[in-house]
């Protein structure tokens, strides 16, 4: 049951705001996590459907399926597409959910709110990439230009995705829902920084699975020679912008353990996960080469990726945001 409190314990000086128990703060919370997991699930089974060339599985039709509700056709391809699409459909549903359910659970200025409507935009917008994938057949076999762009945008928007649903899941679960920004200006150039570049890691890394899917070498001395011939596609060459932008996202991380070493409180909570998953992808991105990027091998390499990535927004939140004070409960 929601209670209110009056403007003196308002840290903004709204009036009447809802204050959520703290039984239903938990809740949402759980909730919250529940929707990561699911989506971070539909981000590894849409990677699945591109590494499969399943993707033209509904031919060029969204949203219908070959021109149908629910297709006829029992062809792989096209179930795999068709349960992406369904899985995808349902991620919007619980987005939709978990922003209502903020809505009417916390007040305004509550900074769980606005993450909730981000990760609600941002999930649209996931949306209507895909849709544009479909739409403009850049699935399958297709190595245009165009598809490099646009699987770059997609990934940067899952990303983002992913870092408001945690965000949101985060600060429900930390019971402060109003922050404030302690973090020197210099700091916050080198998180924005930071972050942009793995993030342009992890958007380079799908073009370099979209070479190892569309060019798949006989031999790792193949690959190799493939990455530096002039004649190679572009998509082959652009693989090794993925190496180089991870060395360089690897500073930033190496910073941020730093920055998290020095505080004893904060060190606790993510520091040892987040570098333990840091030499597991290490580890991973090696053998992906080595092995020549086995399908099985690309969607745990991502997976990982996503893991490192949320618990990295983490360690930044914890970086940059502190707490003035719980928002008093009654």
């Amino acid at each position: 049951m929601s209670t209110t409190v009056g403007a003196a314990d308002d840290p903004i000086g709204n009036t009447a705001l809802p204050v959520a128990s703290k039984n239903e703060l938990n809740s949402l919370a759980r909730f919250a996590w529940f929707v990561l997991l699911y989506n971070i699930a539909v981000i590894l089974w849409g990677a699945y459907v591109r590494a499969t060339g399943s993707g033209a599985g509904c031919g060029s039709h969204w949203p219908l399926c070959n021109g149908q509700i629910i297709p006829t056709s029992a062809q792989t391809q096209t179930l795999i597409e068709f349960t992406h699409r369904i899985t995808s459909g349902l991620s919007l549903v619980l987005a939709a959910v978990l922003l209502i359910w903020c809505w009417r659970r916390t007040a305004k200025g509550d900074w769980p709110r606005y993450s909730a409507i981000a990760a609600a935009a941002l999930l649209f917008n996931e949306a209507l990439l895909g849709a544009g994938l479909v739409l403009f057949e850049y699935v399958g076999m297709d190595r245009s230009a165009s598809r490099a762009i646009f699987l770059c945008l997609h990934f940067g928007n899952t990303l983002l995705l992913v870092a408001a649903l945690t965000l949101t899941a985060a600060w429900l679960s930390g019971g402060a829902r109003r922050l404030a920004v302690p973090a020197p200006r210099y700091e916050r150039i080198v998180i924005v920084l930071g972050l942009l570049a793995v993030a342009l890691t992890g958007m380079t890394g799908t073009l370099a699975a979209l070479g190892d899917t569309i060019f798949p070498a006989a031999s790792l001395k193949t690959s190799i020679a493939q990455d530096f011939s002039a004649g190679s596609h572009l998509l082959l060459r652009l693989r090794l912008l993925h190496p180089v932008l991870a060395a360089i996202a690897f500073l930033y991380i190496l910073w941020m353990v730093y920055k998290l070493s020095k505080s004893r409180e904060v060190s606790s909570r993510t520091l040892p996960y987040l570098t333990t998953i840091l030499l597991i992808q290490i580890a991973l991105g090696v053998l992906n080469v080595l092995l020549l990027a086995p399908i099985w091998l690309q969607i745990t390499h991502l997976f990982i990726a996503e893991i490192f990535w949320i618990f990295l927004i983490l360690a930044t939140s914890d970086v940059l945001f502190r707490s003035p004070g719980p928002v008093a409960n009654q």
